[in-house]
């Protein structure tokens, strides 16, 4: 099948909403007091990391950040009993961030069908209990399947199921740019 690709958000798009996402985390949590960012991985990571130094820019002071590592949690790769008892709850970053009684702000770069923030709540309950967990994602695109809705949205993208939505960050693809491509086969 051919494919054709639109971009959808460039890198001042990009750099936009993560600017507007750090405003709107501020405003919510009245400051960062007790407030931890957690990327999933992999671009979610790095979304997460730019979010702390945007925030770090806006208030002075850093907010801890980690990553987390849910494949084990995903519910069409294994249980959560397995990855328990394997060890593979993985909450990473060179501080050591504790989500114990924190506000955990969760971030992910694409938002579908909800599937992957259960799996990341799954492991964040399981590194700790937080205070409170709020969603942030740099693209919405719709088709839940679970009854998930991000707190903070970088961009509401409407798609088929024949489309699909691609985030490409300057760490792992040496660009930022958020493209939708067409004709995409329907997943089985």
């Amino acid at each position: 099948m051919s494919s054709e690709k639109h971009v959808l958000m460039d890198e001042i798009a990009i750099r936009r909403a993560l600017t507007r996402i750090a405003h709107e985390i501020l405003e919510k949590n009245k400051g960062i007091d007790d407030c931890v960012l957690v990327g999933i991985r992999t671009r979610g990571v790095y979304l997460a990391q730019r979010l702390a130094e945007k925030i770090t820019e806006i208030e002075g002071t850093p907010i801890p950040w980690g990553e987390l590592d849910v494949t084990a949690y995903r519910d069409d790769r294994g249980s959560a009993a397995e990855a328990r008892e394997s060890g593979k709850v993985l909450l990473m970053n060179p501080s050591d961030v504790s989500v114990h009684d924190k506000k955990v702000i969760l971030f992910d770069d694409v938002l579908y069908t909800g599937r992957t923030i259960r799996a990341a709540m799954d492991a964040l309950m399981d590194c700790g209990r937080p205070q409170m967990i709020q969603l942030a994602v740099l693209a919405d695109r719709g088709h839940r399947e679970l009854p998930i809705r991000p707190d903070y949205i970088g961009k509401n993208i409407p798609t088929s199921k024949s489309e699909g939505i691609v985030v490409s960050l300057q760490e792992t693809d040496g660009k930022d740019e958020v493209t939708i491509n067409q004709n995409r086969r329907e997943q089985e």
